[in-house]
């Protein structure tokens, strides 16, 4: 026969409220237009670890989707690359890029893949898992971003290197289109330092 005391029921339930507590920290909002920033969301890096968002709080931020096979790469890659070098240490800048095979399926690869693709880049930004920006399956996030910055022609994610900039508050504050080199957002990103 199991007796369980006061204390040991007492201990067992303030534990399970805690990891329901922590559960409900690491995921997304149910409804994506209720959340009051990015830190609300969380999302798998590419070793499929899911990552709190919470984790940017008090920087600018730029979020984009990226593709490894896209007109868009070399430039996109190599400009970030040199933003995120001259700003995360000086300014607090953090990227977080998000590899999506959406677009005419220009991120064929696996995380292994796209891992061994952004080391040959010298990527030392936050790189998440492939997701879908458009759609039924689009990531929470990316349904948050898109409500708070809709685009010119709709709301949805048009091509691959859609960045938007995110002030120290956890709020999108800014949506630049794939033609927008990365360089030219530093005036932009220059009010919210």
């Amino acid at each position: 026969m199991l007796v369980l005391s006061f204390k040991t029921i007492s201990k067992a339930a303030f534990a399970c409220r805690a990891l329901a507590v922590i559960s409900a920290k690491m995921s997304n909002p149910e409804n994506y237009k209720e959340a009051n920033s990015i830190y609300e969301f969380t999302a798998k890096d590419l070793n499929g670890e899911t990552v709190s968002l919470e984790k940017y709080r008090g920087h600018v931020c730029i979020i984009v989707n990226v593709a490894s096979q896209c007109g868009y790469t070399k430039n996109n890659y190599a400009e970030l690359v040199e933003l995120y070098n001259e700003y995360a240490e000086s300014k607090g800048l953090r990227i977080l890029a998000f590899p999506c095979n959406q677009f005419a399926a220009e991120e064929p690869g696996d995380s292994a893949k796209i891992c061994q693709f952004v080391q040959s880049k010298h990527v030392t930004f936050d790189v998440f898992e492939k997701i879908n920006v458009n759609g039924n399956d689009a990531h929470p996030l990316w349904n948050y971003l898109k409500y708070k910055q809709g685009g010119t022609l709709g709301d949805f994610i048009k091509w691959n290197f859609t960045k938007f900039i995110i002030d120290k508050n956890g709020q999108p504050v800014e949506r630049h289109g794939p033609s927008t080199n990365p360089k030219d957002l530093v005036k932009s990103l220059e009010k919210y330092w």
